[in-house]
């Protein structure tokens, strides 16, 4: 810290907050701590009593708050972000489109144990709307030293640590099992449900089947649907373990790899998914249980924005579901595209 004269602090940055008062209209800071005096400040400070200054002195060694956002803006921003200009140490970032926001929660940790700096966001892979703020990332002190922003940078590595994935243009094909519905005792309730969840990202049923309890037949019907282009594949009903629920066996049959079959999440525990892979296309094979036609928040809430993306969901992240993975029935649900209480 530096006491100079005001006429000579043209591009110095200030080290403390300066208060303005004028009677009967304000008192407040006219200049923050931080901020770069520019030479029309300089009749303004002089009309505030203030002939000498505290600045900073810059020995080489260190870098303005707003440098130092600056860099993490650098490390964090990738394509479909908007980030804002830098004030007092801080830069935000802001979706430009909607979509599913992804971290790298190690290294966005490891950084953040550097110290001195702090990079906070919304919650791993949430779902988003253009306009939804993403980010927030600031240096804490006025200075800070060069080598610990180059150990971030180090960190942080080539890659930006964040990721708007954008949702694609799908679809999708649903499979309705259950022989009371095929052979029409009962209504399919079922259906409307899942139009209605893809109706809000602007999707809908392409190709509806229905199909009994036969294994047989409901693969058939799976395959009938993949041979039609479907790039996503729903089946609904049947994923209990009772005797005549037969669809986690024809979803087996149907598809390439089954990632998982169960979920530790409440309501939604009997959730399959599974992809078919063929010649560079990769379809997601849902299985739906039962929950998800009555229950406003389930598993397929949580999984849907992800796989709208053309996401390869590891069994890994549906583990780590388990924590928070138990619905509390919120209202307003806290989940943008729950339905709870609207």
């Amino acid at each position: 810290m530096k006491e100079i004269r005001v006429e000579e602090a043209v591009g110095k940055v200030l080290c403390h907050d300066l208060t303005q008062i004028i009677r009967g209209v304000t008192k407040d800071a006219r200049f923050r701590k931080g901020h770069v005096i520019q030479e029309e400040d300089i009749p303004v400070l002089l009309s505030m009593g203030k002939d000498h200054i505290f600045v900073w002195e810059n020995d080489g060694t260190k870098l303005h708050e707003d440098e130092g956002a600056e860099i993490l803006r650098q490390l964090t921003q990738n394509q479909g972000m908007a980030a804002s200009e830098p004030k007092e140490g801080k830069i935000e970032l802001t979706a430009q489109h909607d979509g599913v926001f992804h971290v790298d929660e190690e290294r966005l940790a490891a950084i953040n144990g550097i110290g001195d700096i702090a990079i906070a966001t919304i919650p791993q892979h949430f779902p988003v709307k253009k306009g939804t703020k993403l980010a927030g990332m600031r240096v804490i002190p006025l200075v800070i030293d060069k080598e610990k922003m180059e150990a971030v940078r180090k960190l942080a590595g080539d890659k930006p640590l964040m990721e708007l994935r954008p949702y694609r243009k799908m679809k999708v094909g649903v499979v309705t099992t259950g022989t009371e519905v095929f052979a029409g005792r009962i209504k399919d309730t079922f259906t409307p449900v899942i139009a209605a969840k893809l109706k809000a990202f602007g999707l809908q049923i392409d190709e509806h089947r229905l199909s009994d309890d036969v294994m047989e037949h409901t693969k058939a019907k799976i395959e009938e649907l993949l041979a039609l282009g479907m790039d996503m594949v729903l089946c609904t009903g049947g994923m209990s373990v009772d005797p005549d629920d037969r669809t986690p066996a024809a979803i087996r049959a149907a598809a390439s790899r089954v990632v998982t079959y169960g979920v530790p999440v409440l309501p939604g525990a009997m959730f399959l998914l599974a992809y078919w892979e063929r010649e560079g296309r990769r379809v997601p094979i849902a299985g739906l249980p039962g929950c998800v036609m009555y229950s406003p928040a389930t598993i397929f809430d949580l999984v849907l924005p992800r796989l709208l993306t053309g996401e390869d969901i590891p069994k890994n992240d549906l583990d780590r579901l388990g924590v928070g993975g138990l619905c509390m029935g919120c209202k307003p649900c806290h989940y943008p595209f729950c339905s709870f209480g609207k």
